[in-house]
């Protein structure tokens, strides 16, 4: 997908005419059914004048230009990019990242500077680093680079940008980054027209813009490889007994269907614990090794950045999201591995997204139909907002009738929780998510259950767990308010409990002090235990040690059973559901399931409603 593609002629021509930024928004409000915000069309208007005067006095008249073309599998664009054929003999293509900067701070995150963005200061990748993993992107996935003879370099080009303004971008310690990839500030036109000249100079770059727009997602063997050793070089990813025999069944499944003539549907169910995700992404690593062309998918910012980070920034373009393959061609993937199954939502479209262009397609059949066969990673009970389909029930039905084959597996052993199914099975019964006997907890078991009367217990067993060098956090129900960062980036103690209070993790895309993780990264870096973790940056992850606030949202009562209280709810997606009271309290069970199971050791509660803390009390036989 691209906003405007043609002759660098023609482009100058719109661009001296006025019209470019007219037929920007045109485009974009037919991709995306509504229109770019003011900020974004004097982008377009000011970036886009000053590259046209580069390309004119450049002349640069024979030449292909694409603008706000979309990498393929993303949600990123590129500013410009500009077709021809290279000085040196040779089709070639230019990516050139366009700021309207003029001033800039220093970070302390890597390859990072400081910036006003929007309406506040934020800390966002260097230009050099962000036009070079596009690069990166490109010449790793898509068929015009991958299979064909185009070179691809890249740059960026800060127009407003002085060089009294730039020393942070031009520190030493982006010294390497700016020598692969250039970087030229306002005054640098004349150097820009000559390394433009040299990349692409030759013209001719019509019938090259048109190969790599009509170019596909496809990794490259050397991508694929890279994947799967990182994959099998991560101890985090080690499978064990039944994970391992799962794994290699899908992928004897796999091998045994791929050359069928319809598609194949294969669902992996388990609860928590049971080593979903660790099976998710070694069979990527396998198929990778392999070399079919695999994707690993799912519907969670926190869990897809984390695993981006440990498998490194090349190998991270296999790991996306469901809203991802609207656009893709069918069965264009062999293998699509969907973990966290049950956040697939009902359809793509976000709350950005205008009545007018939202579709009738279901966010299940895209991912269907995006690959020969898809693998889905489920556990029905973790479903926490109202607004997500995902379950066993519908990934079904759906591939019957669409007639796929359907393969179905469940994953029965315990890899949490001490490796105590029984722990699971006492939450599922004590939450009624599993009717029988009353389960009693036994503490031989294991696993570690405390239940304490003062917050501040809570707190301080999560810090000793933490000191004597274990993994611990802790985790919330919705039942408090999530503040905005302060104007110098500290958090706001938003988790008030008596005259204890604890920042929420950050919200995403802010900017914060030094010391204070992003949201994305609050599981995985140890200043998390610093924040409270609400249950949609918990999911996905575990811990050695987890430390549960329970909240007023669900209580116990005798004769009623567990009652949702959305009055006591913060979460204004669960609160949608408040007129389904059944199915706001389910949701709330949910919630709770899923934190409590964050533990591999030992979970700690504390519970604000002393009805609730007895009944929970009264399911416990200490020794």
């Amino acid at each position: 997908m691209h906003l405007y593609k043609g002759s660098t002629t023609l482009f100058v021509e719109d661009v001296h005419n006025n019209q470019l930024a007219g037929k920007l928004q045109e485009q974009f409000r037919f991709h995306f059914g509504f229109s770019p915000g003011d900020g974004e069309v004097r982008s377009w208007q000011n970036s886009l004048r000053s590259m046209a005067m580069v390309i004119d006095s450049a002349d640069l008249h024979d030449n292909g230009i694409a603008v706000e073309y979309r990498l393929p599998l993303s949600s990123k664009r590129l500013d410009c990019m500009i077709t021809g054929s290279s000085r040196h003999g040779g089709p070639a293509a230019v990516i050139v990242e366009l700021k309207q900067w003029d001033a800039v701070e220093d970070s302390d995150i890597d390859d990072c500077v400081t910036t006003f963005v929007g309406r506040g200061k934020r800390d966002v990748l260097h230009p050099s680093r962000q036009v070079g993993n596009y690069q990166r992107y490109l010449l790793d996935a898509h068929t015009a680079f991958t299979e064909g003879d185009i070179d691809l370099r890249a740059c960026s080009y800060l127009h407003n940008m002085s060089g009294d303004a730039a020393a942070s971008l031009v520190a030493e310690e982006f010294s390497e980054l700016i020598r692969r990839y250039p970087l030229f500030l306002g005054a640098d036109a004349d150097p820009l027209e000559e390394f433009l000249d040299t990349a692409v100079g030759g013209g001719s770059g019509g019938d090259i813009l048109e190969r790599i727009l009509g170019g596909k997602y496809r990794p490259a063997k050397r991508l694929l490889r890279e994947t799967a050793r990182v994959i099998k070089g991560e101890p985090s990813f080690v499978l064990l007994d039944e994970q391992e025999v799962v794994m290699k069944e899908v992928l004897t499944k796999i091998r045994t269907h791929q050359l069928g003539d319809h598609q194949t549907v294969i669902i992996v169910k388990g609860g928590p614990g049971t080593g979903k995700s660790a099976i998710a992404v070694n069979l990527l690593g396998e198929l990778a090794t392999q070399g079919y062309v695999a994707q690993h998918a799912t519907g969670s910012k926190a869990f897809t950045e984390n695993l981006r980070k440990v498998v490194g920034n090349r190998a991270s373009t296999q790991f996306s999201y469901f809203n991802s393959f609207g656009s893709v061609d069918p069965d264009s993937i062999d293998v699509l591995i969907c973990d966290e199954a049950h956040r697939i939502r009902e359809t793509s479209a976000n709350r950005f997204t205008k009545q007018e262009a939202r579709t009738d397609k279901k966010q299940i059949d895209e991912l269907i139909d995006a690959a020969k066969i898809s693998v889905f990673f489920i556990d029905d009970r973790q479903v926490v907002r109202p607004g997500e389909a995902g379950s066993t029930n519908l990934i079904r039905s759906v591939a019957l009738a669409r007639g796929c084959r359907v393969i179905e597996r469940e994953l029965e052993a315990q890899f949490r929780c001490g490796g105590s199914d029984a722990y699971l099975r006492w939450i599922d019964n004590t939450l009624d998510l599993q009717r029988g006997e009353p389960a009693i907890w036994d503490d031989t078991e294991g696993f570690d259950i405390e239940i304490v009367d003062n917050i501040r217990e809570l707190d301080g067993a999560i810090r000793t767990y933490a000191e004597d060098g274990y993994s611990s956090r802790l985790v919330a129900g919705f039942c408090w308010p999530w503040s905005k960062p302060l104007a110098d980036g500290t958090l706001v103690n938003d988790v008030k409990v008596g005259d204890w209070s604890m920042p929420w993790n950050a919200k995403s895309d802010a900017r914060l002090a030094p010391g204070i993780p992003k949201s994305n990264f609050w599981a995985s870096d140890d200043r998390g235990l610093e924040q409270v973790g609400c249950v949609y940056t918990a999911q996905g992850f575990e811990f050695e040690y987890v430390g549960v606030i329970w909240g007023r949202d669900l209580v116990y009562r005798a004769r009623q059973g567990w009652v949702g209280q959305p009055e006591y709810s913060r979460d204004s997606m669960v609160l949608k559901a408040r007129k389904d009271p059944d199915h706001f309290t389910n949701l709330v069970k949910n919630t709770y399931r899923v934190l409590l199971s964050r533990g591999m050791r030992g979970c700690v509660i504390h519970v604000e409603d002393d009805e609730t803390r007895n009944f929970l009390l009264s399911r416990i036989r200490l020794r």
